[in-house]
């Protein structure tokens, strides 16, 4: 199919690439030589999703490619935070067929596959390892938008093929999608025919972060700091020094670290993230905590070396002496067009790299540390001037208390417009019109998870008197879109209380140790106190008055009765179970 070059809709830059449309699908063109190579990206990705559906874009994409089968075609698909990408290499027949293929599954989905491919979707996730950002997402974002990429696609069982459907026919369209193709004209025979429908901007990104700078405990050796900057080219030169300072100070310098990056990652059309990584041994892990922040501060403080700026604009620069760049350069250009974010031209791109200076430098170091969240290790960064970032809810709903059965520490309160779970270094709460997923099991269990991601389990197992008519009435105050009904558990996986610890031996010891408090107590009571009140003590029948030595340990012993007897009280009480 050849472009017409003076048709309205198509265009050809200063840089070579041919701008048009096919079957009402954006378009971008640069030719190189070797086999054909396409992508379809559409604007929809986890980020879209919510806590109840999520899976469910992954489920589309899985089911688009199943009629593919396992030719010897060189084909792909992923789903991202905000894009679904499918991706083809080979003959231009080979690409007419990819791409044609996926079109019509899009348009038509094998149904009948819906439950065996989420069964696959289960098992890659089981076999997929978590990034370092993965915690950082959760604690940034919590439950929605972003913040999704932080859990598994937990909404998968619940997700039926009228639902996959309206997903496909609202998000997988052709005003959301973007073509681009390593070739100077269009394949023969390429048909892309898809609903109608709507360009869909990137979620508004939600927070679960009262202030930043914010820290939380990770997992041990691992240093990791997120932060959302707007996208600039100062950032991601920034992003590069302070990966090479990072190195030098904790790798060369200190020998506390193995790895130390970072690296600058566009999150949607006007964002980025800065990812900074680093790790240590245990004994190593407060100094290279240390280093980590004395660099930052040094960069903050402008002390940037102009050598590893020009180093790294040097790196940046030589990206644009590839051969047939204008190829190489199409996947990010039809990614920018489809967030619908400007895109530089080559000469764009190199004056700003040439223009960012060292004080450019210190503004984003500056802007990247007041809005840093960092999974530390080991102790916080209080001392640092970061703030905890919450742990436990900030507040308990009143209503029916309902006691733990072998935790006595531990309890669940139901109200009517959320729930609290309270333990020992624990408090959770999910107010039930911030509900972003509620997992109902046949056994009477209740899974809430909050906007906040703050949890609560309702196991009727392991709690007192809860009764099928407080579950009806959970049920009946959270939204329904939200709710996922789960298939029955193993009994095994049913939680028990825990079997209480053997009480015989201790009980016997407190006994007679609460009686050994009463019999030294009450006499020194009685003696110590009569004496001090009278000032005479009983001896062979008769009052007299103690010697001066003597008298100086009545007063012991009435301190001695005032302790022990309610001691022994405390124990008794204890022992019969009572408060």
């Amino acid at each position: 199919m050849d472009i017409d070059a003076t048709a309205p809709e198509t265009t050809t830059d200063d840089d070579g690439v041919t701008t048009t449309v096919v079957n009402g699908i954006r378009t971008v063109l640069a030719p190189r030589s070797g086999p054909l190579t396409a992508g379809l990206l559409f604007r929809v990705g986890r980020a879209d999703e919510t806590l109840a559906t999520s899976g469910i874009t992954h489920l589309v994409e899985h089911l688009a490619l199943h009629r593919h089968g396992l030719g010897d075609l060189h084909y792909n698909g992923a789903t991202a935070v905000t894009s679904t990408h499918f991706h083809v290499q080979g003959s231009p027949a080979d690409v007419v067929e990819y791409l044609n293929g996926v079109c019509a599954a899009l348009r038509d989905l094998p149904m009948d596959r819906l439950d065996t491919e989420k069964g696959i979707l289960r098992t890659e996730a089981a076999g997929r390892g978590s990034g370092p950002g993965h915690a950082s997402a959760l604690w940034r974002y919590g439950s929605r938008s972003f913040g999704l990429t932080g859990y598994a696609e937990l909404g998968l069982q619940g997700i039926t093929a009228d639902d996959v459907r309206a997903w496909a026919q609202t998000r997988f369209t052709a005003e959301n999608a973007v073509l681009w193709i390593t070739g100077d004209t269009v394949p023969e025979g390429l048909d892309l025919t898809l609903p109608t429908g709507a360009w869909h901007p990137t979620p508004e990104a939600t927070s679960a972060l009262p202030a930043t700078p914010a820290w939380f405990s990770g997992e041990d050796g691992a240093l990791v700091l997120t932060s959302v900057v707007p996208r600039s080219t100062a950032a991601s030169l920034f992003a590069d020094v302070l990966g090479k300072e990072l190195f030098r100070a904790l790798r060369q310098k200190g020998g506390y670290s193995y790895t130390a990056a970072a690296e600058y990652a566009p999150r949607d059309t006007d964002s980025a993230t800065v990812v900074v990584y680093a790790d240590a041994l245990p004994q190593k892990q407060d100094a290279m905590v240390g280093a980590f922040v004395d660099v930052l501060a040094k960069l903050r403080a402008g002390r940037i070396e102009q050598a590893d700026l020009d180093s790294v604009r040097t790196s940046a620069l030589a990206q644009f002496d590839l051969p047939e760049l204008a190829a190489a350069m199409l996947p990010a250009r039809a990614m920018n067009l489809l967030l619908r974010h400007h895109h530089l031209t080559v000469a764009e791109a190199k004056a700003e790299l040439e223009a960012v200076t060292v004080s450019d430098l210190r503004q984003v170091a500056l802007a990247v540390w007041a809005d840093a969240l960092v999974q530390v290790p080991g102790r916080g960064l209080d001392w640092a001037g970061l703030a905890p970032a919450p742990a436990e809810s900030a507040e308990v709903v009143g209503g029916l208390r309902h006691p733990a059965v072998a935790d006595s520490g531990g309890l669940l309160r139901l109200a009517e417009d959320g729930i609290s779970q309270v333990a020992p270094g624990r408090r959770a709460t999910v107010r039930y019109t911030e509900c972003s997923l509620m997992q109902v099991f046949p056994d009477g269990a209740r899974h809430l998870i909050g906007h906040d991601g703050f949890a609560v389990a309702v196991e009727p197992t392991l709690y007192h008197r809860i009764t099928p008519a407080e579950l009806a009435a959970i049920d009946a105050a959270v939204p329904p879109s939200v709710v996922v009904s789960m298939p029955p558990r193993d009994p095994s996986r049913i939680p028990q209380p825990a079997e209480p610890r053997p009480a015989a031996a201790p009980a016997v010891r407190s006994v007679w140790f609460t009686v050994l408090l009463w019999v030294l107590g009450v006499p020194g009571l009685l003696i110590g106190g009569s004496v001090l009140l009278t000032g005479y003590v009983v001896s062979d029948d008769h009052y007299r008055v103690p010697e001066d030595s003597a008298r100086q340990l009545f007063p012991w012993l009435l301190l001695a009765g005032v302790f022990l007897i309610p001691w022994g009280i405390c124990l008794d009480r204890r022992r019969k179970g009572k408060n």
